[in-house]
C-alpha cells in the first residue's frame, strides 16, 4: 500500500475553493437564466391566442378570454370603420398602442373593417364604463383595445392589468 502526501498552501485552497464556488454559481445561473427565457417563451406562446379564423361572437369572446377578460356575450355595438388610406399625426398613439400588441393597421389602409364593442366585467377595481374593442377583417382580428368612456377614461392594450387603475 502506498500513501502520498503533498502539502498544501491556505491561499492556493482558498482560491480554488472560491473559483470552484464562483463556477458553480455562474452554471447555476445560466441554467436558471435559460430555464426563464424558456418559460418566458412558452408564457408568451399561452398568451398569444389565434385572432385568425374568427366568425362569431362566440369566437370573439373566447379571443377576449384568453386575455383574462370577462364581456358581455354579445356586442352592445358593431360598427363598420374605413381603415384611413394615409394616417396623420393623431392616429400616432393608436398606432404605436396597436403596434405594441402585434397589430399592424398600415397593412389594411383604405380597407372597411368591423369593430365589435363589448362590455368588460372584470376590470381591476372598475366595475361600470369598461368597453372591449375588436377590429376585425375578413375573420381575422386586426386590432383591440381596453378602454373607459368615463371621467378621464383611459386606452390600454388587450393584456390583462397587473396593477389597478386605484394604484
Amino acid at each position: 500500500m502506498f500513501i502520498i502526501t503533498k502539502k498544501v498552501h491556505r491561499g492556493r485552497l482558498a482560491v480554488s475553493a472560491i473559483l470552484l464556488v464562483l463556477t458553480i454559481a455562474v452554471l447555476g445561473a445560466g441554467l436558471g437564466l435559460t430555464q426563464n427565457i424558456q418559460a418566458a417563451e412558452a408564457a408568451a406562446q399561452l398568451q398569444q391566442p389565434d385572432p385568425t379564423g374568427i366568425k362569431n361572437d362566440q369566437d370573439r369572446v373566447a379571443y377576449l378570454e384568453s386575455f383574462g377578460w370577462l364581456v358581455a356575450d354579445e356586442p352592445a355595438s358593431v360598427e363598420e370603420i374605413l381603415i384611413p388610406e394615409t394616417f396623420d399625426a393623431s392616429y400616432d398613439e393608436y398606432l404605436a398602442l396597436q403596434s405594441e400588441q402585434g397589430f399592424d393597421l398600415t397593412q389594411y389602409s383604405g380597407k372597411t373593417v368591423k369593430r365589435y364593442t363589448y362590455q368588460v366585467k372584470n376590470y381591476p377595481g372598475l366595475q361600470e364604463h369598461i368597453w372591449a374593442s375588436l377590429l376585425v377583417y375578413q375573420k381575422t382580428i386586426i386590432g383591440g383595445e381596453i378602454y373607459c368612456s368615463q371621467g378621464d377614461g383611459f386606452t390600454q392594450g388587450l393584456e390583462y392589468p397587473m396593477k389597478t387603475v386605484e394604484e
